[in-house]
């Protein structure tokens, strides 16, 4: 039987690690300080202290996870990271939202990237699948599952998402 870790390629020591301080940030009580200094070793690089991660977060990996500046990430976010997620400046994330970069086959793992592009603004309770890129300025509306890219200053809602507003489009 191959070992989970295995499967995902990645260091099974890293990985207890960081499970061992996500478990520790989410049972505890610390001010946003400490909370940007526990991410920041689960990370692997430091978090700008303009960036808000509320409590408890979640991720499997964390290696995988790059955030820039000004990002506020709401509660009870699930960040599944092993295919890598990247999340530009003034990007807002709501409560209950999974990013998820990993989807099986009947012969192997999958894994493609999550983007996240300026100043997106993602609704709650929103599940984001491999592969996608979020465009600048664009909006996810609550509840939605976003399965495909979403074009810059873009509004989307359902499930699976559709566009139901374009401000590139009305500018031609």
């Amino acid at each position: 039987m191959t070992c989970q870790s295995d499967l995902f390629n990645i260091d099974k020591r890293l990985v207890e690690q960081n499970q061992r301080l996500m478990q520790r940030l989410n049972t505890g009580h610390f001010c946003s300080q400490e909370i940007n200094q526990l991410l920041s070793e689960i990370f692997g690089y430091e978090l700008n202290p303009n960036n808000e991660i509320r409590l408890p977060f979640y991720t499997d990996y964390g290696r995988n996870i790059q955030i820039k500046q000004h990002v506020f990430i709401n509660s009870n976010v699930t960040m599944v990271d092993i295919g890598g997620i990247q999340i530009d400046d003034d990007v807002i994330i709501g409560p209950n939202t999974t990013l998820i970069t990993t989807n099986y086959s009947k012969e192997n793992l999958i894994k493609k990237p999550i983007r996240i592009k300026q100043s997106a603004n993602i609704g709650g309770q929103v599940t984001v699948l491999p592969g996608v890129t979020i465009g600048e300025n664009s909006i996810i509306d609550a509840g939605s599952v976003v399965v495909t890219s979403v074009p810059k200053n873009s509004e989307v809602t359902g499930n699976p998402a559709k566009i139901i507003n374009n401000k590139e489009s009305r500018r031609s």
